[in-house]
């Protein structure tokens, strides 16, 4: 159970010590993680400390070494705050619903104020879980208009992820660009196998012996965003491509599901185009 008082720290930045600070402030490391990356020359680390009745001091203390250190990404966040995630969806809903059962149950610590579809289909899944449903149709001809309605849902319900369930249409680079880092998407290969519509029967053509899911981070290169989490399952000859579909989703929900817990928990830091992920 997360505690009251304890903290998670992140950062990344040319490789330098910087648990020292924990220590002048008196404060206990319940957990740490970190990697030096020797390709990229930055230093990735997650703590975990507490308790601490403030953090006053500790923040104050990492604003004057930012400069110094010349660090690119450094977070501190309560252990018990839940991020705020915003779940978009078009007509395939197994990964929503596994979400939001595992939210339900305790499994993800997040908060869901929303949810977003260019289709009807699942206002009912939502009202079941209380949760409100935005259908948002989308044209060639209002894809801006609908992203703005999209943009200005974030701002009021101060999102900090948006979670791609199977929502099946491009982003823009204007959102894209605009939630940087904090959009994940489900794809239901290895990227890049089996681009475009049915990639199952696609595998199944071609008589596949694994298939596997990728959730990553969405850029405006479609499918190219940093690689969170992958993961595969195993088919054969007597598979159509019915049981390949009911296999994929199995696997695309728990690869959502990881990348979003990871997320949440601030295990997942971006490098240059890659991640780590300390799970």
């Amino acid at each position: 159970m997360p505690l009251a008082n304890d903290y998670i720290l992140t950062l990344s930045c040319p490789d330098k010590p910087v648990t020292g600070l924990l220590a002048q402030n008196n404060l206990n490391i319940v957990d740490l993680q970190q990697f030096s990356d020797p390709s990229s020359q930055k230093f990735f680390m997650r703590i975990h400390f507490g308790p601490a009745d403030s953090t006053q001091q500790l923040t104050d203390s990492f604003a004057t070494l930012q400069k110094d250190l010349q660090c690119g990404h450094w977070n501190l966040r309560p252990v018990a705050q839940k991020p705020r995630v915003l779940i978009m969806v078009s007509k395939i809903g197994h990964c929503l619903n596994d979400l939001l059962f595992r939210v339900k149950t305790g499994q993800l610590q997040i908060e869901v104020p929303v949810i977003v579809s260019n289709h009807p289909d699942f206002k009912d899944l939502a009202a079941s879980y209380n949760i409100p449903f935005h259908h948002l149709p989308i044209t060639k001809d209002t894809k801006s208009q609908q992203e703005a309605q999209i943009l200005e849902l974030i701002k009021t319900e101060k999102i900090d992820l948006v979670v791609l369930a199977r929502y099946m249409q491009v982003l823009s680079s204007t959102l894209c660009t605009a939630m940087s880092g904090k959009i994940i998407n489900i794809h239901h290969s290895f990227l890049p196998s089996f681009k475009g519509a049915k990639p199952y029967h696609q595998a199944h053509e071609r008589g596949v012996k694994i298939i596997g899911a990728t959730a990553h981070f969405v850029t405006a290169d479609l499918d190219e965003g940093p690689i969170i989490e992958q993961r595969v399952a195993r088919v054969d000859h007597g598979m159509g491509p019915k049981e390949l579909v009911e296999e994929g989703s199995n696997v695309e929900s728990q690869v959502l599901a990881a990348a979003v817990k990871w997320w949440s928990e601030e295990r997942v830091l971006l490098n240059e185009v890659k991640t780590v992920v300390f799970n």
